[in-house]
């Protein structure tokens, strides 16, 4: 067993990993790292994800990171350039040599009398058990379970004698040409997958249980490319981005202050896609308001484009079972098929699945409050990275991997080894609230008994606002009285 000491340990060499790397190395620079990754190469979700036509559903001028333009004509990217981008980014700053591919973190043990924390893992490759140290820990391993996506009991679901595959173990060699094939659900998965299938399918059903909202959008940002023309990418790709920022918050202000209206507007625009005669109330009109889950993006109205050809349909009903040739309903319908995807969702997964001790005190993420969205109560030295619900992913994740690399130089200046989030005294009393809050998506409703709570006060909540959060993780105090920094080495105690 092997035991090395690393200032940082990063967990995870996906999109936020390796934009955290590249802060630290820019803020921070001289600090030793290593980035462990369980799976075998760079991408998180960009890699994993292999099924037709996977994109993002936000645009790149703000999943981008803040420090690296997207340059790319297309604003709602496909999977292999963002996971281009990603290794773009990891090779112009060397952040490849830092990655241990195969180590999957087990447990992490943290020691107030060494502040360290003593990181776990196991090789996936030789199964050999692998010791690090590191004194900080930065945990970017997404919020979902990478080894198997959610997938609800289906009854029957043994006597279907066609394929059944789930969009996050796609397999290569899954011919759908010229097939009968039901998607159930109603997600971003979904909706990517059933244009990009229909051209060459004989019909695909999108089988929800529930509607989604969906909005319309060009994959292309005509502003950003005229400015791409004109201004250094640089500065095109900082306007842009400032931007598309503002209309995200916009929209989504707007579907907290005035939601009948914004549904109202959502659902005209499917009724202009499909027309008249289309029975948009039963298959577009959630019975949530906007923006309770996320709006699902339809790039060039493409699904609609398929619905209008009648290569793809939407059907609205509940699974009754699965049967030899398909699914029957519970409505007395039966829905043929030759491959069924079943796009019901992610499994999340908190802080990576990994066990976390504390001077010997297994912790429970549950019974701790989060500390402005990225820390716990009572957990030192550990930061986890959360992205928005309302926005794009990488926003927050900047922001986050800035504020790390704050704390780091801020320990540093003060001589301080550990730094503990703790309840103060007025705030012990405060009420206790699920860590989201007005999200009803089934991922994350699923699991949040297992998450941490929030409080009624700063700075005991989970921010969903870049705007507050740019100025609070950028430019706040440190020292709120909240965050304690305290264990000073020997050698600062007797100076």
């Amino acid at each position: 067993m092997t035991s090395e000491y690393f200032d940082v340990v990063i967990v995870g060499a996906g999109l936020s990993g390796i934009g955290a790397a590249c802060h630290l190395q820019d803020k921070c620079p001289g600090k030793s790292y290593a980035i462990l990754e369980s799976r075998a190469a760079t991408g998180g979700t960009w890699d994993l994800f292999r099924y037709p036509g996977v994109r993002s559903d936000s645009d790149m001028h703000t999943l981008g990171y803040n420090f690296k333009p997207w340059t790319e004509s297309k604003a709602i990217a496909d999977g292999p350039d963002i996971l281009k981008y990603i290794k773009e980014t990891a090779a112009e700053h060397d952040i490849d040599e830092h990655i241990r591919y195969g180590h999957r973190v087990i447990r992490a043990s943290w020691s107030s009398a060494d502040a360290l924390w003593e990181i776990e893992a196991a090789r996936t490759d030789t199964n050999e058990s692998v010791v690090l140290h590191a004194n900080m820990m930065l945990m970017c391993s997404g919020y979902y379970n990478y080894e198997h996506g959610y997938l609800p009991e289906f009854k029957g679901r043994e006597r279907f004698t066609g394929d059944i595959v789930h969009p996050q173990h796609w397999p290569e060699d899954l011919d759908y040409s010229g097939k009968r094939v039901v998607v159930i659900g109603s997600g971003a998965t979904a909706m990517t997958l059933i244009p990009e299938m229909a051209e060459d399918v004989e019909h695909i059903v999108m089988l929800q249980r529930s509607p989604t909202y969906v909005i319309s959008f060009p994959d292309t940002d005509f502003i950003a490319n005229v400015l791409r023309r004109a201004l250094p990418d640089k500065w095109a790709y900082a306007i842009t981005r400032w931007k598309n920022i503002n209309f995200q918050q916009w929209m989504y202000g707007q579907t907290r202050k005035r939601p009948a209206t914004v549904k109202r507007f959502l659902l005209r625009q499917v009724r202009k896609e499909l027309g008249k005669d289309y029975d948009v109330e039963k298959h577009f009109s959630p019975a949530y308001n906007p923006w309770d889950q996320r709006l699902c993006l339809v790039p060039n109205s493409d699904l609609f484009a398929a619905i209008r050809s009648g290569k793809a349909s939407v059907v609205t009903d509940q699974i009754d079972r699965f049967t030899e040739s398909g699914i029957s309903l519970t409505s007395g319908n039966e829905i043929e098929a030759d491959i069924i995807v079943t796009a019901t969702g992610l499994d999340l997964l908190v802080l990576g699945g990994v066990e976390f001790v504390v001077d010997s005190d297994v912790v429970d993420f549950s019974e701790t409050t989060s500390y402005k969205g990225m820390m716990n109560s009572n957990v030192p030295n550990l930061v986890a990275t959360f992205g928005y619900i309302n926005a794009s992913w990488t926003l927050r994740a900047d922001l986050i991997a800035e504020y790390f690399c704050r704390l780091i130089n801020h320990m540093d200046a003060t001589g301080a080894r550990q730094c503990t989030p703790r309840l103060r005294d007025e705030d012990r009393d405060m009420t206790k609230r699920p860590y989201i809050i007005g999200f009803s998506s089934g991922y994350i409703q699923r699991v949040l008994d297992k998450l941490p709570k929030q409080g009624d006060r700063e700075p005991w909540t989970n921010p969903q606002d870049y705007s507050c959060d740019r100025a609070m993780f950028r430019k706040g105090n440190l020292e709120d009285g909240a965050l304690v920094f305290d264990n000073p080495s020997r050698r600062q105690q007797c100076a």
